[in-house]
């Protein structure tokens, strides 16, 4: 069953979630910041910064509030530049990690990023992105976000978290 099937035979409250990743510098220079998850869903992991949307809020919002709690900067602006959907259809228990992420690229914020009972926060040149230690998967979209392709992606995972299919189309949805 591809990822779009999935979602079509499964309809019910799928969790909305956010991911911003901080970007500075330009060319060779240019830099991203992950964040190692010290604890719970993708624990040992690298990741973006982000999180849960909490009901009433909209991603937007989440993603800001997320940037504070997470790796205590105040973000300026933001641009989305991908909504993702990640499924696990093959691990029963797994049901509750099923979520459609609203991604987004900060250029601009306040404070410096610092580690948290939850991220440990780390600046990588955007050639040498640690892919290996990231989600299977990582590399077919966070590359293209990067070169500002803006898309909408569905991924399907295996009981082993890896990808089993994909798609990846582009991003128009606006908030």
């Amino acid at each position: 069953m591809t990822a779009s099937e999935f979602k079509e035979r499964n309809p019910t409250e799928i969790q909305q979630a956010t991911l911003v990743f901080l970007i500075r510098g330009r060319g060779k220079d240019k830099e991203i910041l992950l964040a190692m998850k010290k604890r719970g869903f993708g624990e040992g992991w690298w990741n973006g910064i982000g999180g849960k949307i909490e009901p009433g809020e909209t991603p937007t919002l989440a993603a800001f509030r997320e940037g504070f709690e997470e790796a205590g900067v105040h973000l300026s602006e933001i641009r989305k530049v991908a909504l993702l959907h990640f499924y696990f259809p093959e691990d029963p228990d797994k049901r509750d990690w099923n979520q459609d992420v609203h991604v987004y690229i900060a250029t601009n914020w306040l404070g410096e990023p610092k580690e948290t009972e939850e991220m440990k926060p780390k600046w990588f040149r955007v050639a040498n992105i640690p892919y290996e230690n990231m989600w299977d998967g990582d590399p077919l979209w966070l590359s293209r976000i990067l070169q500002e392709e803006k898309i909408e992606a569905w991924f399907n995972f295996d009981d082993r978290n890896k990808v089993l299919d994909y798609k990846i189309g582009k991003f128009s949805e606006e908030e």
